[in-house]
């Protein structure tokens, strides 16, 4: 357990074993702390976090089963079905977010998959907080070859679409779609030149095994997703999760670690779960290696901590927004 980091230089590997990874959730915490923080140095100023935010522009009705979302229609979580948000009042929430100090705008809809007639309202979204010098970053559910295409020829910079969680424990959390069905969504976006957004849940009452099931899934794929966001489990009433027990935060700060280890020169996002962590846990987890995260009052549908939190907390750190840097 005390072998050399590898050439902090070198080029991100796909080839981790699931054993590799287990050795590193294994390491005693400040040994597995140093080595995070030390390759995160190597690829990112650690006083820097990316600032992102989030809007829902299509709620509820969703007919998958996820065992942890409130959109889905299988679940009573009072969550109402809502139609397509305008373009103007999407773009309206963008440049608030931006002069908020976003540098990324996430548009996220309930559905399990995108009609061809709503992209046209979705590209024209794209193409207007790009026009307000932001990153755009997508989710609208599974994503076939020609529509991904399309979205890349809007200007899409990234889109996301999450594991979830290991291979093996997928099947108790969702039963309408694949972990394959997954993969190939991610392998149509990577094929259209749009970045890949991807991570997963924690706190699902996955095993550890599972945990590292689903960090090797992700630090597996031929190309690291280029940002990465880790969510811990927001228990919502009606949802199959309701109850999780909740993950201890130094096992969460643990996958954070893992994540930046094994995926270098990812963006690893701490992302939902933000809401109900202490100042503390956030802290740890930015010396881990988080370097992005959701800023403003709700994600979708679930809490996050308000703006002004986010500042005091990013004052008392030495923290800054990443400044943007488009790479397409």
């Amino acid at each position: 357990m005390n072998a050399p980091i590898r050439d902090l230089h070198s080029a991100p590997r796909s080839d981790w074993t699931r054993a590799e990874i287990a050795e590193l959730f294994a390491l005693p915490f400040p040994g597995l702390m140093f080595r995070a923080a030390t390759i995160h140095r190597s690829h990112f100023d650690p006083t820097q976090v990316q600032i992102s935010t989030l809007l829902s522009i299509k709620t509820g009705g969703c007919p998958e089963d996820c065992g942890y979302c409130s959109q889905s229609s299988k679940y009573d979580t009072g969550v109402k079905a809502s139609k397509l948000m305008d373009v103007q009042s999407v773009l309206a929430d963008a440049r608030a977010a931006r002069d908020a100090g976003a540098s990324r705008f996430c548009m996220g809809a309930g559905w399990r998959n995108p009609k061809d007639k709503d992209l046209d309202a979705v590209c024209e979204m794209v193409e207007g907080v790009r026009a307000l010098g932001m990153e755009t970053c997508v989710t609208l559910g599974m994503l076939t070859a020609p529509q991904a295409v399309r979205l890349k020829q809007a200007g899409l910079d990234y889109y996301n679409h999450n594991l979830d969680t290991s291979p093996e424990y997928y099947r108790h959390i969702i039963s309408t779609r694949t972990y394959q069905d997954r993969l190939d969504t991610l392998e149509h976006v990577r094929g259209a030149g749009i970045h890949v957004c991807c991570g997963g849940i924690v706190g699902m009452g996955e095993s550890a095994e599972d945990r590292t099931g689903l960090i090797h899934a992700l630090a597996s794929l031929p190309v690291h997703p280029e940002s990465v966001p880790i969510n811990a489990l927001v228990q919502i009433e009606g949802t199959p999760q309701g109850l999780a027990t909740p993950l201890d935060p130094i096992d969460f700060v643990r996958t954070i670690a893992v994540a930046r280890i094994t995926m270098p020169r990812s963006m690893v996002r701490l992302s939902a779960g933000r809401e109900t962590m202490s100042d503390e846990t956030q802290a740890l987890c930015f010396l881990a290696g988080a370097n992005s995260i959701f800023y403003g009052p709700r994600l979708l549908t679930t809490p996050n901590p308000v703006a002004d939190s986010d500042r005091a907390l990013f004052g008392k750190l030495g923290l800054t927004p990443m400044p943007l840097s488009r790479e397409t």
